[in-house]
């Protein structure tokens, strides 16, 4: 038996504001062994990151822990710390160094101003007595350990394999050749944070974590922000690096798919308490707990096709009792019908006998690499040569990863980016030259969802002033009654109160918030609706209630979508058509039926592949 690294015991913590007091983690425990993966998983609000962060001992004012013990054994046959009776100053020896922690969003936990190798440098020399070159090497060994930087050896190679074609008037010189090495190496410690991508940035963090060698490595929702094909290789380099060095590893995620895929144990938390704990395997071969039930049941599968996705709503109720006590009854919901085959055949024949709402052709789009003095050297071509059709009633899946241009895409479709070349058809009427008035009436038929409901909405606006603005923009309504009635009418339709009118954004949830992003993108009742990533931000369960919320909108008002996102699960849930995009261009199109089932292109595989083993179809196969 493996020796135990860190044991929580009947851990509560509290947040106090004005008078309240609200129990964020409510009397939860765990133990975690050496080389061993915990897996937490739960929605928002759960209290999953509030315990990585009393563990690491970050809470901020008004949070404490109130009650339980942290105990951790930093070193072999030693006596465990309790963590919770530690001063900061002496929990600044632990963190950092013996204890580390990925955070989900790796460009806002990096300093934008600094270097990458400051960064790293940094954190080494705090905790090791090491010399700034020495915390260089070990900076730079950690980049090549997470995959950042090639190995010496391959670098070497590298350099010796080009030199013919690099020095044609030259013989193999093996000093310049680890001259070369060595700038290569140190050229990254050189760069800054938006210099690099998502993944790469997330990368960065990781080796920052190992650099101390820690005992315990807590990932909070480490791939959350990142496409299925980098998310698959942060967790292949996770599993690898916890094996080599034999790390325990906290893996926090609200998608249980991934921890089937990482983690040895599975703790599910559901309001601040752990409401089921054990085995992986057994976790998701029995789920006990409604709410794991329904955690597993609500992400769209690539092998089904229901017309409507369960929720977590659908396996339990939950009430409250007067001294804040919940009572949860099990539901037991009856499958969704599935689509059948001939029903998507004859909807496609409907749908392509019918004139094109939207008809782009050729279109180019490039934003400007200035050169020397800020002249215009070249153009980065962010969508270069796009032609398809849209068809009324249609939704039309865009996927591929980020850096694609599908989001470029979409925004030129609207005109919130002016195009270089080619053409958008909307209606028969060529709008890419619109100006002026003409534009602004073209708006009233074209929406947009945005990605990220925290910044789509202006903070210091009711909700009932977001929604009414395109109104009185477009002059619906002739008074103020009117236009708060239409409000009322919309936010009922989307599945929240009409009490929400006079309420700020921050007082609602996630979900609640992409409800009131889209019940503003329908204020004017248009005929066409981009959805740019709409749902990946969101928890799978509030996920599965928009997805579900869309397609009966757009069969209520006949709407026509573009789909955006990276996840070709939650792309074929809610698609007709599929049109896959890499580097500016569409690569392969077909029916979402086609493209799973039978993809052409390399790019399409891989994605396809990319989708954890651990996936929703995977894990209901074992219930």
């Amino acid at each position: 038996m493996r020796e135990t690294v860190l044991e929580v015991r009947n851990l509560q913590v509290e947040f106090s504001s004005d008078g309240d007091t609200i129990k964020a983690v409510d009397g939860i425990s765990f133990e975690l062994r050496r080389g061993e993966t915990l897996g937490i998983v739960g929605e928002s609000g759960s209290g999953k990151s509030v315990t990585s962060l009393a563990v690491m001992g970050l809470l901020q004012h008004p949070g404490r822990v109130s009650g339980g013990e942290i105990l951790f054994r930093h070193q072999e046959n030693a006596n465990p710390l309790n963590l919770v009776e530690l001063s900061p100053k002496e929990m600044q020896l632990y963190r950092g160094g013996d204890i580390a922690m990925i955070f989900q969003e790796p460009m806002s936990s990096l300093n934008p101003v600094y270097n990458v190798g400051f960064q790293l440098t940094e954190a080494i020399q705090r905790h090791q007595d090491v010399t700034k070159d020495e915390a260089k090497q070990i900076a730079i060994a950690g980049l090549q350990e997470v995959k950042l930087l090639p190995s010496d050896e391959q670098l070497t190679q590298q350099y010796i394999d080009t030199w013919p074609q690099t020095n044609p008037d030259s013989p193999l010189d093996e000093y310049k050749v680890v001259q070369l090495v060595k700038q290569h190496k140190e050229s990254m410690l050189e760069r800054y944070p938006h210099e690099l991508s998502g993944g790469q940035l997330q990368r960065v963090m990781i080796a920052m974590a190992i650099s101390c060698n820690p005992l315990l490595l807590i990932a909070d929702e480490p791939t959350t922000a990142l496409d299925v094909t980098v998310q698959a290789t942060i967790i292949d380099l996770l599993r690898e690096l916890q094996q080599v060095r034999d790390m325990a590893l906290i893996f926090i995620t609200h998608d249980l798919g991934l921890i089937s895929e990482i983690a040895d144990k599975v703790a599910v938390m559901y309001k601040g308490k752990v409401v089921e704990y054990g085995a992986s395997e057994q976790i998701f071969k029995h789920p006990q707990h409604p709410y794991t039930k329904g955690l597993v049941a609500c992400r769209p599968t690539l092998t089904h096709h229901p017309h409507k996705l369960l929720t977590v709503s659908d396996y339990m109720t939950v009430a409250e009792t007067e001294s804040g006590q919940l009572i949860i009854e099990e539901k037991q919901p009856s499958p969704p019908p599935e689509i059948s085959s001939e029903e998507i055949h004859t909807r496609l024949t409907k749908l392509e006998e019918k004139p094109p709402l939207l008809k782009i052709q050729n279109l180019q789009v490039g934003f400007p690499v200035r050169g020397v003095f800020g002249t215009k050297k070249r153009y980065n071509m962010a969508v270069n040569g796009v032609s398809f059709d849209v068809k009324p009633g249609e939704t039309v899946g865009l996927v591929g990863e980020s850096g694609c241009g599908k989001t470029t895409l979409g925004r030129t479709l609207l005109r919130l980016i002016e195009p270089m070349g080619g053409q958008i058809i909307f209606e028969g009427q060529d709008i890419t030259n619109l100006k002026g008035e003409a534009l602004q009436k073209l708006r009233r038929e074209m929406q947009i969802v945005f990605q990220n409901p925290f910044s789509a909405l202006d903070p210091r606006m009711k909700v009932g002033e977001a929604i009414a603005e395109p109104l009185l923009i477009h002059s619906v309504g002739k008074t103020k009654k009117q236009r708060l009635q239409r409000v009322a009418e919309l936010l009922e339709r989307v599945g929240l109160s009409a009490d929400a009118i006079n309420r700020y954004p921050h007082q609602f949830s996630g979900g609640q918030r992409q409800r009131i992003c889209i019940a503003r993108s329908l204020a004017l009742n248009p005929k066409f609706i981009i959805c740019d990533e709409s749902v990946s931000a969101l928890d799978v369960s509030v996920q599965a209630q928009v997805l579900n919320l869309l397609k009966e909108l757009q069969e209520e008002f006949q709407l026509t979508y573009i789909f955006i996102s990276h996840d070709l699960s939650v792309v074929k849930f809610m698609s007709d058509r599929i049109l896959v995009m890499n580097r500016g261009e569409i690569v392969e199109q077909g029916t979402a039926e086609s493209i799973y089932r039978e993809p052409k292109e390399a790019y399409t595989q891989k994605l396809i592949a990319s989708i954890p083993t651990g996936s929703p179809e995977r894990i209901r196969s074992k219930l």
